[in-house]
């Protein structure tokens, strides 16, 4: 529901940024539903970041100007959401100074490299000379730029998908290979790929059978990095799957960003480190699909039927 409420006035410390591009994306999903288990306060605003311009600056506040182009991540904020809006007011140490270079459409997706960082950090590099990586949901902006992250450090990037469409979408934006689980085995497929050995490194965010098949496509010593459960929990017992797969010394990491809540330096850190890497056309932010702010029912239907490539954007 869209409603109309008094411009925020910024108190002392605060600044209010004024939205030109807000993101939408699936922890707004969870919080319309109520099931977040960050949840803000009932009524709440979904939104996780939004990118614009300060226009207004509360007493004290000497670091920002008028006109300052700025990213609003939900991530430095008291709690979760509140994006949904022409302006937000916050306190004047959270919002990032974009740079010039990136756009503010394309600035609402770098959360997603944040994340992109936060997860090649906590995985480690695989010590093979040329490693490889599987990552799960290939067309979705998490997986789009993991893929590009990973490539720059030297890795073989291999997608899933659910369609032909998607596998396609996932290719163009720089996956080296795209296997449709529809139509192909994975772990065949995967042995195929890397010559028998299987990948060094999986990041899945769907679970369910997904993370049981990521499993068996691990090369030794290798690690599943499962970072969320779209798809539900596996069926079967992860424990034994590791076991009956013992000779290969497997590895499990369950990880959330919600890690870094307390710790503001390292979080700002891979903020920082992503907004270098797109300003300088490293990493590149993916295709966006455009929709007014009063759009936004249309943009949860998508979500909620799985038809999202790339970055929904809702322009104020």
């Amino acid at each position: 529901m869209v409603v109309d409420l008094p411009d925020p006035l910024p108190g002392p410390g605060q600044v209010r940024v004024k939205a030109k591009a807000i993101g939408v994306g699936r922890p707004d999903v969870l919080i319309r539903n109520g099931t977040y288990k960050w949840m803000p306060p009932l009524p709440a605003i979904p939104g996780a970041e939004l990118a614009g311009e300060i226009e207004a600056v509360g007493v004290g506040v000497a670091q920002w100007q008028l006109g300052d182009r700025v990213l609003v991540s939900a991530r430095e904020l008291e709690q979760r959401g509140g994006c949904y809006a022409q302006a937000i007011v916050v306190a004047q140490e959270a919002p990032y100074r974009l740079p010039h270079a990136v756009s503010f459409d394309d600035a609402v997706s770098l959360p997603n490299l944040q994340l992109a960082l936060a997860l090649m950090r906590v995985a480690g590099l695989p010590q093979r000379e040329h490693p490889s990586v599987l990552i799960t949901g290939a067309s979705g902006g998490v997986a789009g730029m993991l893929c590009q992250v990973a490539k720059s450090r030297g890795f073989t990037t291999v997608g899933t998908s659910r369609t032909d469409v998607k596998g396609r979408y996932a290719l163009d934006h720089g996956f080296d290979h795209v296997i449709c689980t529809g139509q192909t085995p994975l772990n065949e497929r995967i042995q195929e790929l890397t010559h028998g050995q299987g990948v060094d490194l999986v990041f899945d965010h769907l679970g369910g059978q997904s993370l049981i098949d990521a499993l068996r496509s691990l090369a030794p010593m290798g690690t599943v990095v499962s970072y969320n459960i779209v798809q539900g929990m596996p069926t079967e017992d992860v424990f034994q799957v590791l076991r009956n797969l013992l000779g290969k010394s497997l590895a499990v990491r369950c990880f959330s960003m919600h890690t870094f809540d307390q710790d503001t330096s390292a979080r700002r850190e891979l903020m920082l480190t992503g907004m270098d890497l797109m300003a300088q056309g490293v990493v590149k932010a993916p295709a966006h699909q455009i929709f007014n702010l009063s759009e936004v029912r249309r943009t949860h239907e998508l979500l909620d039927l799985g038809q999202v490539s790339g970055k929904m954007v809702m322009h104020p």
